[in-house]
């Protein structure tokens, strides 16, 4: 199947809501990293969500050339012939775009995607996030109202943040402090700002303890019922059951009680990048230890092609990484749920 069209991606998101489950939305840096990831989904018969950060993006382009436009552009193109040959389907995304980078990442590529939808054609993503946890409650939803607009005539959903994530992520540093925990008032500002849908589709991702980086269970403290409390607020208030479409960022750790509770609340995308990121180095560095010899010319010798050509190890790491995307397919109930 291709790559998800906004009528596509918009059934997707509802089939979650409507059937309790999350989409695994995955990070990529490169076409091996999204080639595992597309097999992953089409082995756990899940479709699913592929994204780039603004780092990401940057390294799809060449780490010379470090331009993220030029890298989200060659990643969709690319994204969209080798999802063809897969049997699910993806909805492409842009992850966390802080305040400075807005200029130089969401806008430009909503600009394309306007002018191209214009012309006939589909927007070259699905989504794209504008990460405001660095800025005024008042300035982050200012600026996400006029994004929202942008990205309803593109036909495309937005994504915002309201809270922190803690943890470090691309060179973005969230502090570990109460600011974790959004609040029923922000939730409320939110719809105040943004509606329900009416000015255009969005997901929201409310902060509830979540950390990026690489945490043991237990040492982060989630607390899904955050999310639970901005549905009853809004309800409460606008009479609006459940309405929110929830984003887990940070969920490194996490169990899978935590994940299943906040999946309950309104979760339909988890973001997963550290644990793939293990997943798919953890078998090169196996293969580089047990060919020692044969992808080095120890001693003056010629070392051994078929050890040390990029795709025997890169066969296995992508492998390493799909199975990685399966089990979080497991985790968020999406295993055989494709569209």
């Amino acid at each position: 199947m291709p790559v998800a069209t906004p009528e596509v991606y918009a059934e997707m998101l509802d089939k979650a809501k409507r059937d309790a489950f999350a989409y695994p939305a995955i990070n990529v840096s490169s076409s091996q990293t999204l080639n595992a990831a597309l097999a992953g989904f089409a082995e756990a018969e899940s479709d699913g969500i592929i994204q780039i950060s603004t780092g990401g993006a940057e390294y799809l382009s060449g780490p010379t050339v470090k331009d993220m436009v030029t890298g989200s552009l060659a990643f969709a193109a690319y994204a969209h012939e080798v999802a063809k040959k897969y049997p699910v389907n993806v909805a492409l995304h842009t992850d966390h775009c802080p305040k400075d980078k807005l200029d130089g990442f969401v806008r430009p590529l909503l600009a394309a995607s306007t002018e191209r939808v214009k012309q006939g054609g589909l927007p070259y993503f699905q989504s794209h996030m504008w990460d405001g946890s660095a800025v005024p409650l008042d300035e982050n939803l200012q600026i996400a109202e006029d994004l929202l607009a942008a990205c309803a005539a593109a036909n495309v959903v937005l994504e915002i943040e309201v809270g922190v994530v803690g943890g470090e992520e691309d060179g973005v540093v969230g502090a570990i402090d109460d600011k974790l925990y959004t609040t029923p008032e922000d939730a409320l500002a939110t719809v105040a700002a943004l509606g329900t849908g009416e000015k255009g589709r969005y997901l929201t991702a409310l902060t509830f303890g979540n950390v990026h980086g690489v945490y043991k269970p237990g040492n982060v403290k989630l607390r899904p019922s955050v999310l639970d409390a901005a549905q009853k607020a809004v309800q409460e208030k606008y009479g609006v059951e459940r309405a929110f479409d929830f984003v887990f960022h940070g969920g490194s750790g996490s169990t899978a009680e935590e994940i299943a509770e906040a999946v309950s609340y309104g979760v339909i995308k988890m973001n997963i990048d550290t644990d793939t990121q293990y997943a798919f180095s953890r078998p090169v560095a196996d293969h580089m230890f047990r060919n020692y010899d044969g992808v080095l010319k120890v001693d003056g010798e010629v070392g051994n092609k078929k050890t040390y050509d990029p795709r025997s190890w890169g066969k296995a790491a992508e492998a390493g990484m799909a199975a990685r995307v399966v089990e979080a397919c497991q985790h968020l109930s999406s295993t055989g749920t494709r569209i």
